[in-house]
């Protein structure tokens, strides 16, 4: 497991550092929906750095916990908060995704780069005061002995409390926005398909070849479209799943056997994995399968690997761009998708 965990770690942390760079470096990349994904980058970088080395030493060592009561308070605080801030993270670009898509004249007030640094500064602050009831359920716990070496950071307020908190916040942050987002990507979907039976039956009609080939690279921006939706919906379902259901058992069964305790153990290590490595997957689903995130990922390594021939006095290699979508639509048009938002996602 701990393997696992290391190869979960140095791709998330890559993936997400590359994300952030990519969008500070181009200007253009400045949109609505990659602010977003900065910020649930970031959620998942505080995750990665945080929360995964203090569970791994977990799995070796479950005490003493070594950064006494302030660390034990912390750790929770920024545990919830980074859970919560990337669901709403994933929720709000669900919403941001579905005004493009199925209100593209909203867009101009909905959609702009204002809207979105308001929107994320409502969604952490909120996250941090979500996260302070369970914060104050915790603290540090002593064997009787009051020996320094049995610390644990644990539930120290009455159980009851702590199994409300844990079924709201399970609802509020997992059922609710999941129902939201499948709701809004079927909705999308529909619209996209319907959408393009529409476009197949002009193909039909007469129009010019230059026409149809413009009709046929919308078609096929739409379905990379309904593609995105289908992976987004499964992965954000599969990770979180386990997650929440492991908290709803904790939270639910007052009477524990040997039984349930054995199945308990396996959906702790497996709700771990998966929570951990939806962390690590978001930048492959939401960056890596954007046309304009290769181009601009490709362009941010070749051109460190141009710079470090450099300095090694190598020559560096030409290099040759065509029609790169890191600088924004050019000037032949391929950005067709002016009734439908940008179909190249991201």
């Amino acid at each position: 497991v701990t393997t696992i965990y290391l190869l979960i770690f140095l791709t998330g942390l890559s993936g997400n550092l590359l994300t952030c760079a990519v969008i500070a470096k181009h200007k253009k990349m400045r949109n609505p929906t990659n602010f977003y994904l900065v910020s649930l980058a970031v959620s998942d970088l505080l995750v990665l750095m945080f929360g995964m080395p203090l569970e791994i030493y977990d799995l070796w060592q479950n005490y003493p916990f070594p950064f006494g009561e302030g660390g034990c308070y912390f750790k929770t605080f920024l545990f919830e908060t980074v859970c919560f801030a990337s669901i709403l993270n994933v929720t709000a670009l669900s919403v941001e995704r579905y005004i493009a898509v199925v209100h593209p004249l909203k867009t101009r007030y909905l959609s702009t780069n204002q809207h979105a640094k308001r929107v994320i500064t409502v969604i952490w602050v909120a996250s941090m005061i979500c996260a302070i009831p369970n914060t104050s359920l915790h603290g540090i716990f002593y064997l009787p002995e009051q020996m320094e070496e049995s610390a644990i950071c644990t539930v120290l307020k009455p159980l009851w409390i702590y199994n409300m908190v844990m079924q709201i916040t399970t609802v509020c942050f997992y059922f609710i926005p999941m129902v939201v987002i499948s709701i809004l990507y079927l909705v999308m979907g529909l619209h996209l398909s319907r959408d393009r039976s529409q476009r197949r039956e002009t193909l039909d009609n007469g129009y010019s070849s230059h026409t149809r080939i413009k009709i046929s690279v919308e078609n096929g921006r739409r379905r990379q479209v309904i593609k995105m939706l289908s992976i987004v919906v499964a992965v954000f379902g599969l990770c979180w799943a386990p997650f929440h259901i492991e908290r709803l058992l904790w939270s639910s069964i007052s009477h524990w056997t040997d039984l349930m305790h054995n199945i308990y153990q396996y959906v702790h290590l497996l709700s771990g994995v998966l929570f951990y490595l939806s962390s690590a997957v978001n930048p492959i689903i939401y960056s890596l399968l954007s046309t304009r995130f290769r181009e601009c990922f490709r362009e941010l390594v070749c051109s460190h690997v141009d710079e470090s021939s450099s300095v090694r006095g190598s020559p560096p290699f030409p290099k040759i761009l065509l029609h790169s979508t890191c600088l924004g639509p050019g000037r032949r048009g391929w950005n067709t998708g002016t009734m439908f938002g940008d179909y190249t996602l991201f």
